[in-house]
């Protein structure tokens, strides 16, 4: 038996999330462990983390346990013969028997995607939020470094019933032209997140941009952790889990 880290991408447009739900809604989990189980691997796979409906995904890790003599390096292309065309494995490694990619994740890192023109995209409706509005990017710059360090981020989480206390390392965003035209990108990354977190911290920042609040407004989200204090979550559609870092030790050559 081997247990292999496999990377994920998929778009989360057509699943009711990544965690396995009741019987008839379509998720992550259920595809990929319903692959696994006609490799002849064992039919669970245990995410980095979790993200909501409508959330995509660059590279979510999972680790699987796997019998038999399948190559690691044909896992990939084995499981995406099986797999629908809104979920594909990019990559497979074995690792160490006692690994486990949410309880060894180092740090864990999204994105979130604004674009910013006078008319929405069809093209891009299902891949980022669309504001007409001008933002003041200034503001916004000025408030996020208040995100970082330890903080209570239960002010911007959702139905969330875990110890709200986390760390976030890094908080930036940068201006960028898209395919579509200029996009506005935040970028965190943390040792782990609450539940709706990522998309309660940029709907406040969204507030900043537009000038329905100052920066500093987000020290009394902290302090009190009340999510009433908090702006509106952005949309599901604009986040993306982009990575997960783990320690080297149990990562096999």
């Amino acid at each position: 038996m081997r247990r292999i880290l496999i990377l994920a991408e998929y778009d989360g447009t057509g699943f009711a999330g990544l965690q396995r739900q009741r019987t008839g809604l379509r998720t992550v989990q259920g595809e990929l462990e319903g692959a696994l189980a006609r490799i002849g691997a064992i039919p669970k796979a245990v995410a980095a983390g979790r993200t909501d409906a409508g959330v995509h995904a660059l590279a979510m890790p999972f680790h699987v346990d796997l019998p038999g003599r399948i190559p690691t390096e044909r896992i990939p292309e084995a499981l995406n013969r099986l797999l629908p065309e809104d979920l594909k494995v990019l990559r497979a490694q074995e690792v160490a028997q006692d690994f486990h990619a949410r309880k060894d994740a180092l740090w864990r890192a999204y994105r979130y995607r604004v674009l910013l023109r006078p008319h929405p995209s069809p093209l891009l409706r299902h891949r980022a939020l669309w504001l007409r509005h001008p933002l003041d990017l200034e503001a916004m710059e000025e408030a996020l470094p208040l995100l970082l360090g330890r903080h209570n981020f239960l002010g911007f989480a959702k139905e969330e019933v875990r110890e709200g206390t986390r760390e976030l390392l890094e908080a930036r965003l940068e201006r960028v032209e898209g395919e579509a035209g200029p996009e506005l990108r935040f970028y965190f990354r943390g040792k782990s997140f609450l539940r709706g977190q990522v998309r309660g911290m940029v709907g406040t920042l969204l507030e900043v941009g537009l000038g329905k609040r100052p920066p500093e407004s987000l020290k009394a989200i902290l302090e009190t952790a009340d999510r009433r204090l908090a702006g509106p979550s952005a949309p599901a559609q604009g986040l993306y889990f982009l990575e997960a870092a783990y320690p080297r030790e149990k990562l096999l050559p």
